[in-house]
């Protein structure tokens, strides 16, 4: 996390996740939140459980609202609920609550736990109870805790921290022994940091599928040999009966007044405040003599007052910002409530162009350079008009569908039931062909939760209500498929095209070897031109980037990071014909580079392998765990 993200989130810190501290720190009751009748989704009411810990329906609004918090904190308070749920946000809270309890199970049964020690030196360690370096103590601890809304004991928040330190001691334990090199930090830094200049000549295999023909016998022998690619997947019919919310949607009218008191209860949504963007310099004071961090920089802000001087180069220079060292100490746009507020008090009062003398907050001392300045600004209702009347419509549409859902939800036990039920009710009832997992389903379109779903239901089961683009729907299955392979009559085009493909690719890399010795014997562009080939040139690119006429390749980056620099390729096939390339320039980090990335490096690998470690043995432990989802609260819950 960068300090610009650390200074962002520091105000509203317990409206966001603490490292790896339990993300339930925020109660708030959402009036309605749960109120479709037919399932018991009380506070107490269980969404999963997991080796017999539950899950509940008032754990996951705490969660929940802290997410929704935490974006509208992030966009300033610009960003609606339903813009989030539509996101999938609700069903990712839910996923990662299981995550955490697998963990805290997990690290149960291996005897991991953290000690009150533990727990304590967290809370001191925690800014929003720190002043000049020390905790504040007790009293105005619990003081912090008793302001949040509602008022959280310390017992209450202590629990939490302590789950978060059981998660990360089992993290720890589990990647500890995990180590990255001196020598692959290096390597590794070499590796991304690598330029190379090419000249690139290719041979696309669409020009050469015209001339290649497929027989019976090679479509044929191709299948044969391919057999697995051409597997289809186990699949599933469905009949559903569809509480339609497009066709209500149609039918609803909004009044022009309705549209006036959404404009005027939502004023915040059409609103942008005033924005500052600024630049600074930050001296950190962590662990540091106070006065000499502050003598350091009040000879920095001399050098940057000076007449003529270059703010972001010096920023660049001296600042112990992260993010800031590579781009001049640019923290972008920002608005009130994102910075912890004796920054944000200098940056508001200045105007662009003035630089601030010494600005001391928790961080450190900061030097800040105002930009720009944008005013506050509010959309008028007649700009903003159309898409109120939309956004309601769809409200209004989607409360009715739930509404109808609810009422005929207890009703339909049975399959025979979506007839004699959901058809009295005006409900449209229709069936599916076979699909996949992966598929769209035929009338409802993309619809995952009713995929996976199908997926899950025995015979003659009839599902909860399940959300889809189109509406509500209740699902039970009609038919089962295993996963099979066709016979080659039914996917013999496809086949053909495959062995087209791969003619039109060996016919694009033996029209490369037909000219290579060319390119290879004198000058480049001269011998591409006399062959009848173009020539493109790129710039200095680094592994991944794309090159004309092919795109990126690995099989390019492999070949021209291991050419010297005017050396030429073989033939190089790619995924969509073939081309040589000559390395026309070279680029290596020097060794003062390597050394300087090397810990950065080395943090970003072992990260990277750790996180990799933990989540392949999380995946496992999950398995061998019983956890339970009761998808009928999770039905209400998230809708």
């Amino acid at each position: 996390m960068t300090m610009l993200d650390r200074m962002r989130r520091h105000k509203n810190w317990l409206k966001w996740s603490l490292a790896i501290v339990v993300l339930a720190f925020i109660l708030l009751y959402i009036p309605d939140f749960l109120g479709s009748p037919g399932v018991d989704a009380g506070p107490n009411a269980v969404v999963a459980s997991v080796e017999g810990s539950d899950i509940t329906v008032a754990q996951f609004r705490r969660v929940y609202q802290q997410q929704l918090q935490a974006y509208r904190t992030s966009y300033g308070g610009n960003i609606d609920e339903r813009i989030l749920k539509q996101l999938g946000i609700d069903q990712r809270v839910v996923q990662q609550m299981i995550e955490e309890e697998t963990a805290v199970a997990e690290a149960r049964r291996l005897g991991i736990a953290a000690t009150d020690q533990e727990v304590q030196q967290r809370i001191a360690a925690l800014p929003a109870f720190q002043e000049n370096g020390q905790f504040i103590g007790t009293e105005r601890y619990a003081q912090i805790l008793q302001m949040q809304n509602p008022p959280m004991s310390p017992a209450e928040f202590e629990a939490q921290v302590r789950r978060g330190v059981t998660v990360e001691k089992l993290q720890g334990a589990l990647t500890g022994w995990i180590a990255v090199s001196d020598q692959e930090a290096d390597e590794e830094f070499a590796r991304r940091n690598q330029k190379v200049k090419l000249a690139v000549v290719s041979f696309p295999a669409d020009k050469f599928r015209q001339a290649v023909q497929a027989t019976d016998g090679e479509i044929a022998a191709y299948f044969d040999q391919h057999k697995n690619e051409f597997k289809v997947p186990e699949r599933r019919k469905i009949r559903y009966a569809l509480v339609d919310a497009q066709s209500i949607r149609e039918r609803i009218q909004v009044s022009a007044e309705d549209v006036l008191h959404y404009y005027e209860d939502n004023e915040q949504q059409y609103s942008t405040p005033e924005q500052v963007r600024a630049s600074h310099v930050l001296l950190k004071t962590e662990g540091k003599d106070d006065a000499e961090v502050k003598k350091r920089a009040e000879e920095i802000l001399a050098k940057v007052k000076a007449p003529g001087a270059d703010f972001a180069k010096l920023a660049n220079e001296y600042t112990e910002e992260e993010a800031g060292k590579t781009r001049g100490g640019d923290l972008d746009y920002f608005g009130k409530g994102q910075m912890v507020p004796e920054f944000e008090q200098a940056a508001f009062s200045m105007q662009p162009g003035q630089i601030s003398d010494l600005v001391k907050t928790t961080f450190g001392y900061h030097i800040i350079k105002v930009t720009e300045k944008k005013a506050a600004t509010r959309r008028t209702l007649e700009e903003v008009k159309p898409q109120i009347e939309d956004q309601l419509k769809s409200e209004r549409a989607q409360n009715e569908a739930q509404r109808i859902a609810s009422d005929v939800s207890g009703k339909l036990k049975k399959p025979e039931d979506l007839d004699t039920v959901a058809r009295t009710r005006g409900l449209a009832v229709r069936d599916s062909g076979f699909f996949s997992r992966e598929e769209p389903i035929a009338g409802l379109g993309m619809a995952p939760s009713v995929a996976d779903r199908a997926f899950e239901l025995k015979d003659g089961e009839v599902s909860e209500d399940l959300r889809t683009p189109q509406g509500i729907v209740f699902v039970t299955v009609t038919g089962r498929q295993d996963a099979y392979v066709p016979k080659i009559e039914d996917v013999k085009e496809r086949a053909r095209d495959e062995v087209i493909k791969k003619k039109a690719i060996d016919a694009a890399r033996e029209r490369a070897a037909a000219v290579d010795a060319q390119l290879k014997a004198g000058d480049f562009d001269e011998a591409a031109k006399a062959a009848g080939v173009e020539v493109k040139t790129t710039d200095l690119i680094a592994r991944g980037a794309a090159v004309p006429d092919v795109g990126a390749s690995p099989a390019i980056d492999a070949a021209a990071f291991s050419l010297t620099q005017g050396a030429v390729s073989d033939p190089i096939v790619t995924d969509n014909g073939a081309a040589i390339i000559k390395v026309l320039e070279r680029k290596d980090p020097t060794a003062a580079e390597v050394a300087a990335g090397r810990d950065a490096t080395r943090s970003e690998l072992m990260n990277e392998r750790r996180n990799r470690f933990y989540s392949s043995y999380m995946i496992k432990a999950r398995d061998r765990m019983k956890i339970t989802i009761n998808r009928e609260v999770l039905s209400q819950i998230t809708s």
